[in-house]
């Protein structure tokens, strides 16, 4: 190889580097921001909000963010702690330049309340109301039960 050609070469290698450093960039901004696996029980909840707001405050997520995310990881594991029967669940919360994506995994089968509800089926009843919370704030929700039990994800957009 003559020495024109290597330096041909080598400029040909720095350019595609510097066309590929955009994306590297790119992929660092994305990624998992927490996975947390805790007992499927009422305290789960609370513990949660408090993850997805150190999550918020540590991103600098917009308001609108905040809440949806919030409000979508509660729903969530609430309806893991009150349906599903698992003795744990997961939630996985990634993010991209565009959105968040939460997923919120249980390994139990859907069971129906203990006790029949108390208080009216309509908006302004304290339950009830989970699913069609999160896809108030989400952009895509979607529902997989299979053999190992339900993951729920959603999308928020940034």
């Amino acid at each position: 190889m003559t020495s024109s050609s290597r330096r041909g070469t080598l400029a040909s290698e720095r350019e595609r580097s510097r066309a590929e450093e955009p994306r590297e960039k790119a992929r660092d901004l994305a990624g998992v921001l927490a996975v947390a696996a805790l007992p499927a029980c009422p305290r789960a909840v609370p513990r949660l909000r408090r993850l997805t707001a150190a999550i918020a405050l540590s991103r600098r997520l917009p308001a609108a963010a905040q809440e949806a995310l919030a409000v979508i990881v509660s729903e969530l594991a609430t309806n893991a702690v009150l349906h599903s029967g698992s003795p744990d669940l997961t939630v996985t919360i990634e993010a991209d330049r565009h959105s968040l994506t939460v997923e919120v995994r249980d390994h139990g089968r859907w069971r129906n309340r203990s006790a029949p509800r108390c208080e009216a089926t309509d908006m302004d009843a304290e339950f009830g109301r989970g699913l069609a919370l999160v896809d108030a704030y989400a952009v895509h929700r979607s529902v997989r039960c299979d053999a190992d039990g339900t993951l729920v994800r959603a999308v928020v957009s940034l």
